[in-house]
């Protein structure tokens, strides 16, 4: 014999196929050549946290000169401008006691005009307590070779300045600027971001030593990314102090403010559009920011700590297996209603831990994977169960059309669980038969049987239907149905009782039409009614299967069908069905019968109608021609 095979769990596929998709693209994105979606999510989730967090208030140690339009229009110069300007607006600074000095000028080249300007400008760079520039490592590769070359700002800066570094900033695959690349090297020589070296001049600290994963200066260990130094905005553009170039050259700065630069870090570049060093950062990709001011946050990241810590990669594969038992958890609720709440609820806490994390540690927890993980581990199985719920209730619903009203099948599938319709239940049952009607179809066409029977099977049905009864199969020429399943009524045995008087007045008026007709008329129907408890559900084969009703209690009612012969009367109930409709209904007690199948004797009784029922409309004892018609054709 065949081995039973177990269902197939598509919910737990869809959960385990998820978190195999997820973890697979989590591990893909550990490769720097590679960027995922998850991870692209992941920048604007981030950014989405440096936004609510908003602006911080600044520690004052920085302050920026601008090159900007206002400067370009109040002097008229055209960039680049003479490093005499420049040498007058270090001389500024240091007259107000600027700390460090930062340039973010190219110096590679001698001054276009004038070049003793340079000696100039070097020299007010030497005279300030501490200053610094920028550099450039170049490579470029082609046919099979690569070449690099580093290049640096002009001897006479070099001999004036405190330190140089690189001016890297890394722009991530939306072009927004998130970090800085933290050093370089060119023939076996590391050379800094120029931040560190503004920091190390400011603090006094040793060089920095770099790996990969980290940075040691000034005792701290301050955490990389790939190499990058991941930057701690402390707001959009403008954030810092910012005195325009001109206003700082023309002393107008230290007359208003004396202090403008004591003791600072002053930082002097591009801010003017035209020169096209602005970024976008994660406060605004719209508004750029420019780059001497990505500077200033890179120092300020520096000097005061503020270091950003990614989670290690392991961390964001166990956060997606932890998602994934949560969502089988949360999928285990049959109400959609609760699953939803709890699924929102999850993602909620999970997004305002994350963000807590960020804002007071700093500590970037994986976002988008476990969120998806979540999302899609929850949404799926839903999705899945709902469609094989609809799909099941589409089967049940074909399937009980075949045996109630449409009505009927609505309100079943409201009120029913449609895994408990196979049951024992208290119901009423009835059986109803053609008298004589085997003699009769010997006598008539294959067509005109049908003809005959099809109308009257159709009749009699929807006088059951409309009484809440369900058809349970045709026997021939005979009904069997059944009232209180599969949608409950405490009064089926009522229900019963009427469907079978208003069958009788059913078959009235199909007896006046077949007789106009001229087709045979004189037609009579027993029914028998009993009450108890029976076993109902779906019985049958893959093939066939039927909604139907079995036991001794069914097997009464057709035995009570039997006996509408026997006592000529066209509808006998028995004592538990009595019993429930005598309040209502006329009876008279008919006889006790042993039937078959029963060694105790049964109660008959006679249903003669409703007890407000006219006389005309009570029923009366058939004849003998009625209990044996003889139909001629």
């Amino acid at each position: 014999m065949p081995k039973d095979t177990k269902p197939v769990n598509l919910r737990l596929i869809l959960l385990i196929g998820t978190s195999a998709l997820l973890l697979i693209v989590q591990v893909l994105g550990l490769f720097s050549s590679i960027t995922t979606p998850i991870e692209r999510l992941e920048y604007s989730m981030q950014d989405t946290f440096v936004r609510v967090r908003g602006t911080e208030d600044i520690s004052g140690e920085i302050v920026i000169v601008a090159i900007d339009d206002q400067s370009f229009n109040w002097t008229g110069l055209q960039w680049p401008w003479p490093r005499s300007y420049f040498a007058e607006i270090v001389e500024q600074i240091n007259l107000g006691g600027g700390k460090v000095v930062g340039v973010d000028v190219l110096l590679f080249e001698p001054d276009e005009q004038q070049p003793e300007n340079d000696s100039a400008f070097a020299s007010a760079l030497e005279k300030s307590p501490a200053s610094a520039t920028v550099l450039q490592i170049l490579r470029s590769s082609g046919q099979g070779f690569e070449t690099e070359s580093l290049i640096q700002p002009l001897s006479v800066y070099r001999e004036a300045l405190d330190g140089m570094g690189i001016t890297d900033v890394k722009r991530d695959e939306d072009a927004i600027v998130r970090n800085v690349v933290a050093y370089n090297a060119y023939q076996g020589e590391t050379y800094p971001h120029w931040a560190f070296e503004v920091a190390r001049l400011y603090l006094g600290a040793e060089a920095p030593v770099f790996s990969s994963s980290n940075v040691k200066f000034h005792g701290q260990d301050i955490p990389l990314n790939s190499g990058l130094l991941p930057v701690y905005f402390s707001g959009p553009a403008g954030t810092y102090p910012t005195y325009s170039a001109s206003d700082v050259h023309d002393g107008i700065v230290l007359e208003q403010d004396p202090d403008a630069f004591r003791g600072k870090i002053v930082l002097i570049g591009a801010t003017s559009i035209t020169l096209q060093d602005i970024y976008p950062t994660p406060f605004s990709a719209t508004k750029p920011t420019p780059g001497v001011e990505i500077v200033a946050n890179t120092v300020d990241t520096i000097i005061n700590g503020k270091f950003m810590t990614y989670a290690p990669p392991w961390l964001g594969l166990v956060s997606i297996l932890v998602a994934a038992g949560l969502a089988s958890l949360i999928t285990l609720s049959k109400r959609p209603a609760m699953t939803i709440s709890l699924l929102g609820m999850v993602i909620a806490a999970y997004i305002v831990t994350a963000f807590v994390m960020f804002s007071s540690q700093r500590y970037i927890l994986p976002t988008i994977a476990p969120i998806l993980m979540l999302f899609l581990g929850v949404i799926l199985p839903t999705l899945e169960q709902a469609v094989s719920q609809e799909q099941e209730k589409r089967r049940v619903r074909n399937l009980f059309s075949r045996f109630i009203s449409p009505e009927m099948v609505d309100q079943m599938m409201k009120t029913q669980d449609l895994n408990s319709v196979n049951k024992r239940a208290d119901l009423t049952i009835i059986f109803s038969d053609i008298r004589g009607f085997t003699t009769l179809s010997e006598k008539m066409t294959p067509e005109g049987v049908v003809t005959l029977l099809n109308p009257y099977l159709e009749a009699m049905s929807q006088v059951i239907y409309k009484h809440g009864g369900t058809v349970d199969k045709y026997e021939g020429d005979a009904i069997i149905a059944f009232f209180g399943e599969p949608v409950p009524y405490k009064d089926h045995a009522v229900r019963a009782l009427r469907a079978a008087l208003d069958m009788r007045k059913a078959l009235a008026e199909l007896r006046d039409k077949w007789a106009a007709e001229g087709r045979p008329s004189q037609i009579e129907m027993g029914v028998g009614i009993n009450s108890g408890e029976v076993f109902v559900g779906l019985l049958g084969s893959a093939q066939r299967i039927n909604y139907t009703v079995i036991g001794d209690n069914a097997n009464l009612a057709a035995r009570l069908q039997d006996l509408t012969k026997t006592y000529a009367w066209p509808i006998l109930i028995s004592e538990s069905t009595y019993q429930q409709v005598k309040d209502e209904f006329d009876v008279e007690f008919a006889d006790a019968v042993t039937v078959k199948g029963k060694t105790k004797a049964v109660n008959v009784y006679k249903v003669v109608g409703h007890k407000d029922a006219a006389e005309d409309e009570k029923l009366k004892a058939w004849t003998q021609e009625q209990v044996k018609p003889q139909h001629n054709i």
